[in-house]
């Protein structure tokens, strides 16, 4: 009875059935308990087949044999339920009962269905010592092992098993060639195939068209056409699909092509000539021959027929007319579209009408859109009309291009009024179109009329999201207020909408940069209590403004507050920090703060330096800068102009002539002096008045006038004094 329950996948009447078992009290022998287990199991019902193992032992309906474990870890194993395999399998042990080859097939197969290769070759080995493997064992892990993508341990098992007289039947030696081709291991696929030739199997159609799709998709086209040479030796005839694979992989170079057609010609003469003219066409444009696609269907349309197309000659025979149709077409005018070459589309789209082709929705699609990302619209909107009148109703996408057109042009009463013919097909505008439209309009100063053209959307019934909102925000706060920004996002609050960290960041920034700090930490805390997590960002723009604001200890509390993944201290947190310490005479606190920084991991770029080291600079620290400074450039940061002369300042402040010379000789050398133009050359003139002066430094200064290096300052001053007017 369960024989048949099982066989007719009657799981419903099978689990009854098991359960009468165990409710009639009805004994059994291991042999019977373990019929019942596998039949159980042959359906998926692993559960029940456990459940009832489990009763009949308690009960003591049977006491379960070798041969009873050995079918429920079977049933266990269809099912992949590893860890009950693991625990009956040590339920055995423990019981001293001895296992067998048909107790641990089980074991090995539930391990390679779970992808644990260890525990799978683990068990692989002791059946091998105890001489149970045969050939179902042996493909069970072989074939796990292509599955895993371990092309080559698979052949290297496959030859230790041949050395012990156990091969693999033609069945698995078929499933692993499958599978080393979609490996993209060709080398051992046709390792195995030849070995399938050896063995004498049957050759099929189907295994000839993996390997030749294999070698294709390899770019190993003179593998693949040896291999369709042997196939029709051995009499076997190509179906389209492998001479639609050998045609797609020898598109690339028109005369390569025309070799394989010269080839297998009496093989393509056979079949559908309409059908291989068409895998032509789509073969020559997947490869990028765009163009001897486009002119090999002119000369098949009637035009151009001594165009000199190489392949034309297949094609153009009298007696078997070439039947064009729309998919010949297509597969043309979408290369077209993808190099860019729309006019030559446009002029083939309509050819095609005229030859009685009727264009697919699909083909519309494709000319609108990329029309519309030209900013055709007139063409555009043309084609839409054609498209109606052949009764062809346009999508989401036909609109939603048109849609994208409108607002890169930023033409708002157009976008809306497709919007309303949008709403009349029950199609939705996308929003990133949207948003772009607003952020183009407060990009040039229009952030009324984009405001207006949201309100518009939302009376058509299309609500703008949160990012189209603050856009326009952020373009009323630019060419505004940042009050008005403000009003704008109180107002969609209280509509409803949800503000994001983005949109906060927005105001926040804004506020801090017209010093209203203090308000902008009650945007943050407002955050806060909507669940919101403010971001590096947010706690960046704090900073900087409590810095601005000269409250470097707000600045500092705020800073504190800057822990967890989301909200970490970055280097534009610590440079800010630095820079406002060294502003405010805390040159101290902010080396402590440099320390920290690289302690955390946090690697200094150019700007931290630059404010590092004019900052020490400033607060009379020109030793420390100028260390810094030489790390700086060890790491192989280029200082600015500003850099030198902020130091050679600190130098001159500390009358530390000789590194005033040495920083003055390296700006000379790097190209970085500046002109007398320039407003900082009154630095460098007073540093060279001053090196001149100095006996220790006097006769290098001259020696770089000589040379031309550094500009005559006393000269420049002689010139200056006669120009002025005499008293």
């Amino acid at each position: 009875m369960a024989s048949i329950l099982s066989r007719a996948r009657q799981n419903a009447p099978l689990k009854a059935l098991a359960l009468d078992v165990v409710n009639s009290r009805c004994s059994m022998n291991p042999g019977a308990l373990g019929f019942l287990i596998r039949c159980l199991g042959s359906v998926g019902l692993a559960d029940e087949a456990n459940n009832l193992f489990d009763q009949v032992k308690r009960i003591g309906l049977c006491v379960p044999s070798t041969y009873s474990y050995s079918c429920l870890l079977e049933a266990l194993s269809k099912s992949r339920l590893i860890d009950l395999v693991e625990i009956r399998l040590k339920e055995m042990k423990d019981l001293g009962l001895e296992f067998d080859k048909y107790t641990l097939t089980p074991v090995l197969q539930v391990y390679c269905s779970s992808g644990q290769s260890d525990k799978a070759l683990a068990v692989f080995n002791e059946m091998l010592e105890k001489g149970w493997v045969d050939g179902h064992v042996f493909s069970i892990l072989v074939v796990a092992f292509s599955k895993w993508g371990e092309v080559d341990k698979a052949i290297e098992l496959i030859d230790r098993m041949e050395e012990r007289g156990i091969r693999l039947n033609e069945k698995t030696f078929f499933v692993l060639i499958h599978g080393f081709v979609s490996e993209s291991r060709t080398d051992k696929a046709l390792q195995l195939f030849n070995k399938v030739r050896k063995l004498g199997f049957c050759h099929s159609v189907s295994l000839f068209d993996v390997m030749i799709g294999g070698l294709c998709n390899n770019n190993e086209r003179e593998k693949a056409l040896l291999l369709y040479s042997e196939m029709k030796e051995l009499g076997i005839n190509p179906d389209s699909g492998i001479l639609m694979k050998l045609i797609s992989s020898f598109s690339e170079k028109e005369e390569e092509l025309d070799r394989l057609l010269q080839e297998c010609w009496e093989d393509v003469s056979s079949q559908p000539k309409n059908l291989l003219y068409s895998s032509v066409l789509q073969g020559l444009v997947c490869n990028g021959s765009i163009y001897t696609a486009y002119n090999l269907l002119r000369m098949v349309m009637g035009n151009d027929r001594n165009g000199g197309n190489v392949l034309a000659k297949y094609f153009l025979d009298e007696k078997e007319v070439i039947s064009l149709n729309t998919n010949s077409f297509t597969s043309v005018i979408n290369g077209l579209l993808s190099a860019g070459k729309v006019d030559l589309a446009l002029t083939l789209f309509r050819e095609m009408i005229q030859f009685g082709c009727n264009p697919t929705l699909l083909l519309y699609n494709g000319l609108i859109d990329a029309l519309c990302k030209l900013n055709r619209l007139e063409e555009s909107f043309e084609l839409l009309r054609q498209m109606k009148e052949m009764g062809l109703e346009p999508t989401n996408f036909t609109h939603n291009c048109i849609f994208g057109c409108l607002c890169q042009l930023e033409d708002v009463k157009g976008a809306v009024d497709l919007v309303r013919k949008m709403r009349f097909y029950g199609h939705e505008p996308w929003i990133k179109y949207s948003t772009l439209l607003v952020k183009n309009l407060c990009k040039h100063g229009k952030a009324e009329e984009a405001c207006k053209f949201l309100t518009d959307m939302s009376i058509e019934g299309f609500l703008p999201d949160m990012i189209t909102y603050s856009a326009v925000i952020n373009g009323l706060i630019e060419i505004k207020s940042v009050d008005t920004g403000l009003e704008l996002f109180q107002d969609i609050c209280a509509r409803g909408y949800c503000p994001d960290v983005i949109s906060y960041n927005i105001l926040i920034k804004a506020l801090c940069k017209a010093k209203r700090v203090t308000e902008a930490e009650c945007l943050v805390n407002d955050m806060m209590l909507k669940g919101l997590v403010p971001s590096a960002v947010t706690y960046n723009y704090l900073i900087d403004g409590w810095c601005n604001n000269g409250e470097i200890d707000q600045a500092m509390l705020c800073f504190s507050k800057m822990f967890g993944k989301e909200r970490e201290a970055n280097v534009i947190t610590y440079t800010t920090l630095v820079d406002g310490l060294c502003d405010y005479g805390r040159p101290d606190d902010a080396l402590k703060l440099w320390d920290e920084m690289d302690r955390k991991g946090c690697v200094p770029n150019r700007i931290a330096y630059h404010a590092l080291i004019n900052g020490l600079c400033k607060c009379g620290r020109s030793s420390a800068a100028l260390v810094h400074f030489n790390a700086m450039k060890e790491k192989e940061m280029k200082p600015d102009n500003y850099l030198y002369i902020a130091l050679i300042s600190a130098f001159l402040s500390d009358t530390n002539l000789p590194s005033v010379l040495d920083m003055l000789k390296e700006m000379v050398d790097v190209g970085n002096l500046p002109s007398p133009q320039d407003k900082n050359f009154p630095v460098i003139k007073d540093a060279i008045c001053k090196l001149s002066e100095d006996a220790r430094t006097s006769s290098s200064i001259r020696d770089l006038i000589e040379e031309g290096r550094i500009p005559d300052v006393s000269h420049s001053e002689l010139v200056e004094d006669r120009h002025k007017p005499s008293i």
